[in-house]
Protein backbone atom coordinates (compact mmCIF):
# COMPACT_ATOMS: atom_id res chain seq x y z
CA UNK A 1 0.00 0.00 0.00
CA UNK A 2 1.16 3.76 -1.01
CA UNK A 3 2.57 5.34 2.18
CA UNK A 4 -0.02 8.56 0.51
CA UNK A 5 -2.87 6.88 1.04
CA UNK A 6 -2.01 5.88 4.70
CA UNK A 7 -1.89 9.79 5.62
CA UNK A 8 -5.25 10.51 4.31
CA UNK A 9 -8.00 10.80 6.54
CA UNK A 10 -11.15 8.80 6.10
CA UNK A 11 -13.85 10.63 6.36
CA UNK A 12 -14.31 14.68 6.64
CA UNK A 13 -15.72 16.04 9.75
CA UNK A 14 -18.98 17.81 9.28
CA UNK A 15 -17.97 21.00 10.73
CA UNK A 16 -15.18 20.97 8.28
CA UNK A 17 -17.56 19.93 5.52
CA UNK A 18 -19.60 23.01 6.35
CA UNK A 19 -16.45 25.50 6.39
CA UNK A 20 -15.26 24.30 3.64
CA UNK A 21 -18.05 23.89 1.06
CA UNK A 22 -20.45 27.24 2.50
CA UNK A 23 -18.28 29.62 0.22
CA UNK A 24 -19.59 27.78 -2.69
CA UNK A 25 -23.18 29.38 -1.80
CA UNK A 26 -23.22 33.29 -2.86
CA UNK A 27 -26.17 33.99 -0.68
CA UNK A 28 -25.59 31.67 2.64
CA UNK A 29 -26.07 33.64 5.97
CA UNK A 30 -24.31 30.77 7.87
CA UNK A 31 -27.89 30.06 9.65
CA UNK A 32 -28.08 26.44 8.12
CA UNK A 33 -23.95 26.06 9.10
CA UNK A 34 -24.91 26.63 12.86
CA UNK A 35 -28.09 24.91 13.26
CA UNK A 36 -25.99 21.66 11.73
CA UNK A 37 -23.52 22.33 14.24
CA UNK A 38 -26.02 22.86 16.68
CA UNK A 39 -27.57 18.94 15.92
CA UNK A 40 -24.22 17.73 15.87
CA UNK A 41 -23.58 19.16 18.96
CA UNK A 42 -26.55 17.40 20.65
CA UNK A 43 -26.10 14.53 19.20
CA UNK A 44 -22.53 13.95 20.43
CA UNK A 45 -23.52 14.78 23.94
CA UNK A 46 -26.60 12.60 23.65
CA UNK A 47 -23.68 9.40 21.98
CA UNK A 48 -21.83 10.35 25.50
CA UNK A 49 -25.33 9.39 27.21
CA UNK A 50 -25.99 6.26 25.73
CA UNK A 51 -22.85 4.90 26.27
CA UNK A 52 -22.23 5.29 30.09
CA UNK A 53 -26.65 4.79 30.62
CA UNK A 54 -26.17 1.12 32.00
CA UNK A 55 -23.17 3.16 34.48
CA UNK A 56 -25.62 5.86 35.57
CA UNK A 57 -28.93 4.11 35.79
CA UNK A 58 -30.54 6.10 32.94
CA UNK A 59 -32.12 3.13 30.89
CA UNK A 60 -35.82 2.42 31.15
CA UNK A 61 -38.97 3.66 31.63
CA UNK A 62 -39.47 7.61 33.51
CA UNK A 63 -42.86 6.57 35.10
CA UNK A 64 -45.02 9.04 32.53
CA UNK A 65 -46.22 9.04 29.10
CA UNK A 66 -45.66 10.72 26.28
CA UNK A 67 -48.20 12.54 24.05
CA UNK A 68 -48.44 9.47 21.92
CA UNK A 69 -49.28 7.61 25.48
CA UNK A 70 -46.23 5.54 25.08
CA UNK A 71 -44.13 5.01 28.47
CA UNK A 72 -41.07 7.53 28.25
CA UNK A 73 -38.32 6.14 28.61
CA UNK A 74 -35.13 7.76 30.17
CA UNK A 75 -32.65 8.24 27.43
CA UNK A 76 -35.82 9.67 25.47
CA UNK A 77 -36.31 12.11 27.82
CA UNK A 78 -32.41 12.80 28.71
CA UNK A 79 -32.10 13.12 24.26
CA UNK A 80 -35.00 15.79 24.73
CA UNK A 81 -33.67 17.85 26.99
CA UNK A 82 -30.19 17.91 25.06
CA UNK A 83 -31.56 18.41 21.30
CA UNK A 84 -33.98 21.34 23.21
CA UNK A 85 -31.04 22.93 24.91
CA UNK A 86 -28.35 22.82 21.80
CA UNK A 87 -31.13 23.98 19.12
CA UNK A 88 -32.51 26.83 21.56
CA UNK A 89 -29.30 28.19 22.53
CA UNK A 90 -27.74 28.00 19.55
CA UNK A 91 -30.02 30.81 17.96
CA UNK A 92 -31.50 29.46 14.98
CA UNK A 93 -34.53 27.79 15.98
CA UNK A 94 -37.86 29.62 16.53
CA UNK A 95 -39.75 27.04 17.49
CA UNK A 96 -39.47 23.42 18.30
CA UNK A 97 -42.15 20.34 19.22
CA UNK A 98 -41.13 17.31 20.88
CA UNK A 99 -44.06 14.34 21.74
CA UNK A 100 -41.58 13.63 24.94
CA UNK A 101 -42.65 16.05 27.51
Amino acid sequence: MESSRIALPIGTALDRFIKNNQDQFQYASGELSQLLRDIALASKVVNREVNKAGLIDIMGAVGSQNSGGEQQQKLDVQANIRFTRALTKGGEVCALVSEVT
